[in-house]
């Protein structure tokens, strides 16, 4: 899995997505927002707390993340109201593509989402075709150089981890949803603060495609990535080193 996390590194670096300042501090906003809804004290709400961190990490103010929290609380009730929303679908080459979405416009974004697919020569499914492939896991990564690979092996086995993969400049940790906030708590013990934390979608079974192959797939993933309503992307298809040499040399 370590691939996926390479070429998101690859994407923020030469800021293919979200280039615009404007366009990363509405997807917090709304992540902030959602994660509100569980409670407004990032204390006991690890979710708000992530989201908040997350925020903070890229720079937005202070008032955008307080309003964003009482949207989702309710105290503000100004503007729409946020659902989340996962669709499914196929892209080329038979791959499997899962879309999840945060809108105020449930037509908006489907219709959106619908026209990503199609225009690659894919095409969205009905739910449920495409998400068996997928397990629901907890992610963290961090650069190496923030600990010892051994140490955070160790440390995320005790904490309930599934797997710990060496990616080389950066480590990442998988483990069941519900290991989440250990994990967490166990990397904040040690003051590692993650590059990434959250729960994302893991294929069960990743497919292999070659090199020219694999690129059309991501060119339509990073497609709908860019959609506003889009917080998050995921795909079966493995991401290999020639595949990140490749995307390096673009």
């Amino acid at each position: 899995m370590s691939g996926h996390s390479k070429w998101s590194t690859i994407k923020r670096k030469k800021g293919a997505l979200d280039a615009k300042r404007g366009a990363i501090f509405t997807r917090l906003a709304r992540e902030v927002t959602i994660a509100a809804r569980e409670g407004g004290d990032p204390d006991t709400n690890f979710r708000l707390r992530l989201a908040v961190d997350k925020a903070r990490a890229e720079n937005m103010p202070k008032d955008n993340i307080e309003r964003a929290i009482k949207k989702g609380t309710g105290e503000d009730k100004e503007g729409g109201v946020f659902e989340e929303l996962t669709l499914e679908g196929y892209g080329p080459h038979g791959s499997a593509i899962l879309a999840s979405c945060v809108t105020d416009n449930r037509n908006r974004t489907i219709s959106e989402v619908r026209h990503a697919f199609s225009k690659s020569g894919g095409n969205m499914a009905e739910a449920g075709a495409v998400a068996w492939q997928f397990d629901r896991k907890s992610y963290f990564s961090f650069p190496s150089s923030a600990m010892a690979y051994e140490k955070a092996f160790d440390l995320a086995v005790v904490a309930g981890a599934d797997d710990v993969v060496d990616g080389g400049e950066e480590i990442e940790i998988f483990g069941p949803v519900e290991a989440f906030k250990t994990i967490a708590d166990a990397l904040h013990q040690v003051n590692v603060q993650p590059a990434e934390a959250g729960l994302r979608m893991v294929p069960r079974q990743e497919m292999e495609l070659g090199v020219d192959e694999t690129l059309q797939v991501l060119k339509v993933v990073e497609g709908i990535e860019d959609l506003d309503d889009v917080q998050d992307v995921y795909h079966n298809v493995k991401v290999s080193d020639e595949v990140i040499t490749a995307l390096e040399a673009v």
